[in-house]
């Protein structure tokens, strides 16, 4: 299965195939839109080098058709976030050998200084349906990942890794061309194209863009589509549910919505007030297990593993017992994962003697039913994107009176992390000062700004010298130490004012 393979199904489709704001492009329309798009690409794409192009976008038909026009020309394209700044989105375009960028207005200034070609992103003149042969196993995508220690990842997504999964959620949850598929997640991210635009691809469903997520656009914009079908994240997922609600939340026609890390009790408040099924998996953009729960699954639990997955005690690689926290592996091999791009040492940590390692932790009950337990690695989980700590600790010892700075995760309190620093200082620092500080580091991205700050006399450390963050976590806000807090979207920091003990 490729991706051209259902792009040519939908070639003759006169049904409405994506629809963006009050656009409608049939899917014989959007095809040809495609082939345009391929038949630029091979003309502007030099033959001594990866056929790599960027796209720093929103979610807009473009987007779509430039992905399309990559599957038909035989051309890879590159996911680029728009939230990272400066060097570290320069970092990106680079490692991911991008011979030229297509960026929509609004993005083109933050790839200022790049010694990589940008160019507007829109739909060239149309051209003929050709399409070049490819296989299954040809990269199609490279989707970024910020890994277990810093700096991004670059996953290889082949043309199998996206079309199968389109094709196998269409036909499990029996979508077909009556239904809409809304996608409002990035589509730089593997949930949005994987969990949802090949989903409706596959389907020949017609497949409803939204610009940027909008917990308040939500229920109008399934409305205004007509969507019957939505993929998501689990932090998205919470702030849909915290809207306020209406007494005519359930009069709409969303019948399913699937994805992964949501709150427990925001699944069922989600499905109970705007009455659709919730389906939440678990997986990865690498692709080397997934779970997806069944309706005999516990509250919490991930579900049953498929063969081959176990949990394994990282030291000794031998099978844990109930309720033992281990790491999940995938005992058979590689499952979906297909490498990352120009990282052999990535590559070799992932898969040992056989067997794929998550870095992610996991325990089972006595049913044989799997429940997460964090992570191995040194990773955040911020508003649905992981987010390393290296480039964020980086970032903060760049101000002058930061000495020491360790960054580490705490529990939100709705689902997944806050980013929180630790700093030992070697002058003069006060909240106001520092907000302003990272407000103007041009590669801190608005997820990377730590919530809590907290200024600590010394770092807690191994024999060895290496910072204790699990004790950091653990302790959290509650500590003897000066906190700052920084409410919401401010940049600005405040002391927090905590009960006494």
């Amino acid at each position: 299965m490729t991706l051209t393979d259902l792009l040519l199904a939908r070639a003759a489709d006169p049904r409405p195939g994506v629809r963006f704001e009050d656009e409608c492009h049939t899917w014989a329309e959007h095809v040809r839109e495609c082939a345009g798009q391929a038949a630029s690409l091979r003309r502007m794409l030099r033959p001594d080098a990866p056929p790599h192009v960027g796209i720093l976008a929103d979610n807009v038909p473009a987007f779509s058709s430039l992905l399309g026009g990559c599957a038909l020309s035989g051309s890879v394209l590159v996911g680029l976030n728009p939230t990272r700044r400066g060097e570290a989105l320069a970092r990106d375009v680079r490692l991911s050998d991008c011979q030229f960028v297509f960026a929509e207005p609004r993005y083109a200034p933050l790839l200022a200084g790049l010694d990589v070609p940008v160019h507007p992103l829109g739909n060239p003149e149309p051209a003929p349906l050709e399409p070049v042969p490819v296989s299954p196993d040809d990269l199609l995508m490279l989707i970024f990942t910020s890994g277990t220690s810093g700096d991004p990842k670059a996953v290889r997504c082949t043309h199998e890794k996206i079309a199968y999964p389109g094709r196998m959620l269409a036909s499990r949850f029996g979508l077909s061309s009556s239904d809409t598929v809304y996608v409002s997640m990035p589509m730089f991210h593997s949930n949005a194209i994987m969990a949802g635009w090949a989903v409706g691809l596959a389907a020949g469903a017609t497949i409803a863009l939204r610009r940027r997520f909008s917990a308040s656009g939500f229920l109008p914009d399934v409305r205004k589509f007509g969507a019957t079908y939505a993929n998501y994240v689990g932090k998205p997922l919470s702030y849909v549910v915290a809207t306020p609600p209406k007494p005519d939340d359930a009069d709409n026609p969303l019948r399913l919505v699937y994805g992964n890390e949501g709150a427990e009790a925001d699944l069922a408040e989600f499905g109970r007030r705007f009455g659709c099924h919730v389906v939440d998996a678990f997986g990865s953009t690498e692709g080397g297990i997934g779970f997806s729960r069944t309706p005999d699954s516990p509250p919490g639990s991930l579900g049953r593993p498929a063969e081959g997955v176990r949990i394994v005690d990282p030291e000794t690689g031998k099978p844990c017992p109930p309720h033992q926290v281990g790491e999940l592996v995938n005992t058979t091999g590689p499952g979906a994962f297909a490498g990352y791009y120009r990282n052999p040492e990535a590559d070799a940590e992932r898969m040992r003697e056989g067997r794929y390692h998550t870095g992610d932790l996991a325990y089972a009950d006595e049913d044989g039913f799997y429940y997460f337990a964090g992570r191995l690695g040194d990773w955040l989980r911020v508003d649905g994107e992981n987010l390393g700590t290296a480039p964020i600790e980086r970032v903060l010892l760049r101000h002058p009176s930061v000495a020491e700075a360790a960054v580490y995760g705490v529990p939100d309190p709705v689902t997944g992390d806050q980013v929180m620093a630790a700093l030992v200082l070697s002058g003069p620092l006060d909240p106001a000062g520092f907000g302003e500080f990272l407000a103007h580091q041009p590669d801190l991205g608005p997820k990377q700004l730590p919530r809590h700050v907290r200024i600590a006399d010394e770092l807690p450390r191994t024999s060895t010298y290496k910072v204790v963050k699990r004790k950091l976590a653990g302790e959290g806000t509650h500590c003897s130490d000066p906190v700052w807090f920084r409410a919401g979207a401010k940049t600005s920091y405040e002391l927090l004012v905590r009960p006494l003990a």
